[in-house]
């Protein structure tokens, strides 16, 4: 097999650079936010809590954009049966960014919360958090396996090696500098990777227009030239399905870690916010580059490049676009410098769901849950043996799961369909408890299961309203297969059925045992008539009645959890609903 020696050493530059800003972020950092009974472990998962707009925006920005989006992008608008009008993970995100900067961002950061799952643990109970663990766990692992195997792909594309080498060799560097560093390195070089990506990909794309064998895209955005004009169009039929699509980027893009991992390290719950709306506007931009590449590829008369007469729609490599108008049409040296900003878009993604993953498993499964007496050097060490796991995981994924991308697909609805609805209530929903938890979490994973899963050639038990039978054709083998489309909007359906069904058996329950219609030794979660649990429900609503929700009153509470539970949700900031964009700190006089 022959290697591209000019590729291999741009590969190489693009990742010793990386690797050496990651070990530079964690030697820089090493010692912030442990000083002054600050813990490893929590600097690990969320910084000192002292990340600035700088390198913060650009991390929050890193949450999305990263190799599956630009891929993905480019892919969307290239396929002929798609277009632009299809390519909504772009704004969809940045949606996802505005409205979780506007309403939860703030509640979270004020709250002092480490992980996402905290709130959870704290309302509904440990064993609720290790129920809601697995979609959350499943949907990064799943993700960082997905992205690594486009990464192999991609560069087996251009430097012309073997993907398994390509693929491991990526994923040590993220797990090695997310070891050393955390959160630091991970913050650090999300702004280096941010930098390669917009200028690899901005630097290829003058190149790739002035291809002679590329048509003017804004004439082939209208007009067939070569295939369908690449804006794409919503047939009257697809609009609910496409309205689902942007509800579920929308709103099951806010409950994910690597998105309050983010949140959560801000220097305050204003910066936080700040945040997430300077990230909203960077998706947009990082968009415009892989847009541009999507239309190119639709433009142009691949009979006269290198690549040959069949288009890649027609070879089934449609989701590689993006490196082969590098490759093809794209000088080498431009491609290789192109290719490496693909390469660091895709660490920018692993490292941040290996890190999340790592870290609600410490935290909220291994300490939590388990080990509350846990030492922080011990949770530290779990942290790094379990970033290690996740990575050989994820990494052990890409290689041997030829569904991967299924696979991401369906957890990440599961992420949209029960822990956005969970995250609504525990936050805004004032009495719910965890026999209403329970109920939503069953409905929602009966009701999206139900709906099927093509690319995971998962059979359908339920048929929702204008369900079609498709078929589709692969060109290389003629192989004809059928699969059920569910054009209703079921997923957006069962989240808000999910979220009902918790607001619903959560009361319906506090009245059958508060009434007495229920005895009380048939509460065996201890979530109604326990004599902290209406405690512990009254005080952690967001809404209070526009009273500042105080230590004192929170007192009760502590007593219920244990010390080691109870010290993780001592507020250290006010929360106020007099408008200020910011809460300030309290201190407990006794």
């Amino acid at each position: 097999m022959a290697i591209h020696a000019e590729g291999l050493v741009a590969i190489v530059l693009f990742y010793v650079l990386i690797l050496f800003v990651g070990i530079w972020a964690a030697w820089k950092n090493k010692n912030s936010g442990v000083g002054e009974g600050g813990e490893r472990s929590e600097s690990i998962m969320v910084g000192g809590r002292d990340i600035g707009l700088f390198v913060g925006g650009f991390t929050m920005t890193a949450t999305w954009v990263g190799g599956g989006y630009i891929n993905g992008t480019a892919e969307y608008v290239y396929l002929p049966d798609q277009g632009l009008a299809w390519a909504q993970a772009p704004f969809g995100y940045a949606l996802s960014l505005v409205v979780g900067g506007l309403f939860f961002a703030k509640p979270m950061r004020s709250r002092g919360y480490v992980t996402m799952l905290d709130p959870f643990q704290n309302l509904y109970g440990k064993r609720m958090g290790g129920l809601l663990f697995i979609p959350a766990l499943m949907g990064e692992i799943f993700w960082s396996a997905a992205i690594l195997s486009a990464l192999g792909a991609t560069l087996s594309v251009i430097v012309d090696i073997n993907i398994n080498i390509s693929v491991v060799i990526s994923a040590l560097i993220a797990i090695f500098y997310t070891l050393v560093g955390g959160l630091y390195s991970v913050a650090y070089t999300d702004v280096v990777q941010l930098f390669c990506i917009f200028l690899g990909l901005w630097i290829s794309v003058p190149f790739a227009l002035s291809n002679p064998a590329v048509s003017d895209i804004t004439v082939s955005a209208k007009e067939t030239i070569y295939q369908s004009p690449w804006l794409g169009k919503i047939d009257p039929e697809d609009k609910w399905l496409w309205v689902d699509n942007l509800c579920l980027l929308m709103l099951g893009g806010i409950p994910w870690q690597v998105y309050f991992q983010r949140v959560l390290s801000a220097s305050s719950a204003t910066y936080a916010q700040v945040l997430s709306f300077f990230a909203a506007f960077g998706c947009l931009i990082m968009a415009i580059p892989s847009v541009l590449i999507g239309a190119i590829g639709a433009s142009t008369d691949w009979n006269q490049t290198t690549y040959g007469s069949l288009p890649p729609k027609d070879k089934e490599e449609s989701d590689m676009i993006l490196p082969i108008v590098l490759q093809h049409l794209c000088p080498p040296y431009v491609s290789f410098f192109g290719l490496g900003a693909v390469s660091a878009a895709v660490m920018s993604s692993a490292d941040s769901s290996i890190l999340s993953a790592s870290s609600m498993f410490a935290r909220n499964i291994y300490q939590l849950a388990f080990r509350q007496s846990a030492s922080d050097q011990e949770i530290v060490w779990v942290m790094r043996l379990t970033i290690f796991v996740f990575g050989a995981l994820a990494t052990a994924m890409a290689l041997l799961t030829g569904s991967v991308y299924g696979l991401w697909y369906l957890s990440s609805d599961l992420v949209y369909v029960i822990i956005f609805p969970q995250l609504l209530s525990v936050l805004f929903v004032k009495g719910t408890n965890t026999y209403g938890s329970v109920a939503g979490y069953i409905f929602g994973l009966l009701l999206r299961i139900g709906g099927g899963e093509p690319y995971l050639k998962l059979p359908p038990f339920i048929y929702y309203p204008g369900w079609v039978t498709q078929e589709k054709v692969h060109l290389l083998t003629g192989d004809v297969e059928y699969f059920v489309q569910q054009r209703f909007p079921f997923k957006s359906m069962s989240m808000v059925a999910s979220f009902l069904a918790n607001v619903v058996f959560s009361y319906l329950t506090k009245y059958l045992f508060e009434s007495g219609m229920l005895s009380h030794k048939y509460d065996f979660l201890d979530a109604v008539v326990s004599k902290h649990s209406k405690e512990i429900m009254d005080k952690a609503t967001l809404v209070s009645n526009h009273d500042n929700i105080l230590l004192s009153e929170m007192a009760p509470v502590k007593q219920a959890l244990g010390a080691s539970l109870a010290g993780t949700f001592i507020n250290t900031e006010i929360i106020s609903d007099n408008g200020a964009s910011s809460p300030e700190p309290f201190h407990n006089e006794n």
